[in-house]
Order: C-alpha cells, then structure tokens, then sequence
C-alpha cells in the first residue's frame, strides 16, 4: 500500500511522511495558533473596553462629585487672608504664591469705601458688600502690587512670590 504523502489542505505532494508532518506542523498547525490568537484578541478587545467603562465611571465620579484630577485648587492649595482695618488695611502687607489661589475676606471693621477692594496690577475689583463675602482671584505674575479702597485711601501691598 502507498503512504499518503499528500496534503490534504493546500493539495500539495511530498516525497515523504516525514516531509508531510514537518508541513504540516509549519504550515497548518498555525490554524491552532491563529485560533489562539483570535481568542488573545477578543480578550484584548474586552480588556480595553473594561479599561474605557472605568475610566469614564472616574472622570464622571470626579465631575459629579466636584473633587478634582488636577488643575482645580484644592481647600489646602488656597491661600486666605483677612484684613481689618485700623486707620488702615490691616495687614498693611500680604504675602501670597504666584499661580495659587487666593481668597481674601474683609471683616466686620472694614466700612464704607474700604469695602472696596482694587488690586489693579492683578485684575482684582470687587465690592464686599459683607464679611461673608469672598474676594476670590488667582495671581499669574510674581512682583509687589498695590492694594487699595476705591479711593485710594486705604492702601497696601501684596507680594507675590
């Protein structure tokens, strides 16, 4: 009886069984691997889906919940201050970091047109109409900047570092 030296998948003829198996096993027990792989795929696929479903469930967590990821000051970032007045702004000089928020509050001894409150070097100019009020900016440039009252009579510095 003749061996069968014949492929049965590509229909190709070899001199051997020996040739035959070693064919066979180069190029089309890969079936197996590309089964494999197809199957790698699909687990890939899932994978970077979970991966998008989380990282849309964190960025609305974050969203909703108002904390942050980065760029939005935290309670702990925000510098405040509160003046009084004693014939003048009191402390006559604050100091604050560049770039970091900063929240200045006017108590109940601030009145009248001290209530007014200009920084105009930084943009600042606001109207505290109470000491709940909150006089929010954020400095973008390093230097020492006047402060004062709507006019001009109550006075300081802030220093930017």
């Amino acid at each position: 009886m003749a061996e069968k030296t014949r492929c049965e998948e590509c229909d190709r003829n070899f001199p051997s069984l020996d040739a035959l198996a070693m064919h066979n096993t180069a190029k089309h027990n890969n079936s197996l691997d590309n089964a494999k792989e197809e199957k790698s795929k699909i687990s890939k696929k899932t994978i970077f889906l979970i991966i998008g479903i989380l990282a849309v469930i964190i960025v609305g967590y974050f969203f909703i919940s108002g904390n942050s990821l980065t760029g939005y000051a935290t309670s702990q970032d925000i510098q405040k201050i509160t003046l009084s007045f004693k014939n003048n702004y009191y402390p006559n000089t604050i100091k604050v970091k560049v770039n970091q928020p900063v929240e200045i509050t006017l108590d109940n001894s601030v009145s009248g047109c001290f209530r007014s409150f200009n920084i105009k070097e930084l943009g600042v100019n606001y109207y505290s109409k109470n000491p709940t009020d909150i006089i929010r900016f954020t400095p973008d440039k390093k230097g020492q900047f006047k402060f004062a009252c709507g006019m001009n009579m109550g006075t300081g510095t802030i220093i930017v570092k």
